[in-house]
């Protein structure tokens, strides 16, 4: 019995240690993404497109295989009141969140919480599982192995929130880059006579990006039947970026108005290039400091040190 869960403490600590590899290390960084912010490259591709309203990544499948497709959903049907009890989040609220996160694109929006669910269940159950088996190595109780369980299984919760902000944080800072060219473009297209929804149009042929994804979605719906207001409005609800969402009620009022969208969008730029330069600002202040911290906690005790080695001698005459 004894080496039964010996055994099972190894491959537990083995699968804990892989897995926590695979998740906190990441891959060097290539050359490209090094050289981008020095580069003149806007910030999104331009390229011509036939199918501008669906250009969401497919992602990875679950998979093809006859016996997973089988036993999966049994599997997936017996745990999942437990995925939804430990993350009791209202499905429609954590939809719009994955979408913001671009989450899951290859599913439905109504199947993203369950499988965002299902998928962070299985990571805490493999942070409680990795824990269990360190402290059944460490020759722990039962009391201390229950405890590294449930220190486990917070620590994956945790982990599975950090990276859905994470990826809307990514998501907007992306979206923030766009605008101020889609801005710019929009623009030039409506002084020389276009409307709105051509200028979008023009852009959404031509460009590529996340916030292009939103625009062309947009299209989509209004060439469905949609009000373009109304389609509008739902791309402001549900983008995660403010700066967008002030866009598109723009664009959405001016379609309706009549109003000069031009001199709004131009302004609205200029609003941007503020807020980034702003933010570049902050960011060089912080890594200003982060420069200091060294050497006030490195040097500075070593030159005290420094200074005060002779003072006992001039004090006692030694």
């Amino acid at each position: 019995m004894r080496t039964g869960l010996s055994v099972l403490a190894v491959a537990s600590s083995v699968v804990f240690a892989v897995s926590g590899v695979a998740l906190w290390v990441k891959p060097p960084r290539r050359l490209r993404s090094r050289v981008r912010p020095y580069s003149n490259a806007p910030g999104f591709e331009f390229r011509p497109s036939t199918d501008a309203a669906g250009r969401m990544d497919p992602g990875r499948t679950f998979g093809e295989g006859a016996i997973r497709r089988l036993v999966g959903p049994m599997l997936a049907g017996a745990v999942y009141p437990l995925a939804r009890l430990l993350m009791p989040m209202d499905d429609r609220e954590l939809a719009v969140r994955l979408r913001q996160g671009g989450l899951f694109p290859d599913l439905d929006e109504a199947a993203r919480p369950r499988a965002y669910r299902m998928r962070s269940l299985g990571l805490m159950v493999l942070y409680a599982t990795g824990l269990a088996g360190v402290a059944l190595l460490s020759g722990g109780s039962a009391m201390r192995v229950i405890l590294f369980m449930a220190a486990g299984a917070t620590l994956g919760g945790l982990q599975v929130r950090t990276r859905l902000s994470e990826a809307v944080r990514r998501r907007r800072e992306a979206i923030r880059s766009e605008l101020y060219t889609i801005n710019q473009l929009v623009a030039m297209y409506t002084r020389v006579g276009g409307g709105p929804i051509q200028g979008l149009r023009y852009v959404v042929s031509r460009a590529r990006g996340i916030a292009v994804e939103e625009i062309a979605e947009v299209l989509h719906l209004h060439d469905r039947g949609w009000v373009f207001a109304e389609a509008m409005a739902r791309a402001e609800r549900l983008t995660p970026e403010p700066e967008a969402a002030r866009t598109y009620r723009v664009m959405a009022r001016s379609q309706e108005q009549g109003s000069d969208l031009s001199h709004a969008l131009l302004g609205l730029s200029k609003d941007l290039r503020a807020m980034r330069r702003d933010a570049l600002r902050r960011a060089a202040a912080r890594r200003r400091i982060l420069m200091v911290i060294p050497v006030v906690v490195v040097l500075a005790p070593v030159t005290m040190l420094f200074m005060a080695a002779p003072i006992p001698s001039i004090v006692f005459g030694g």
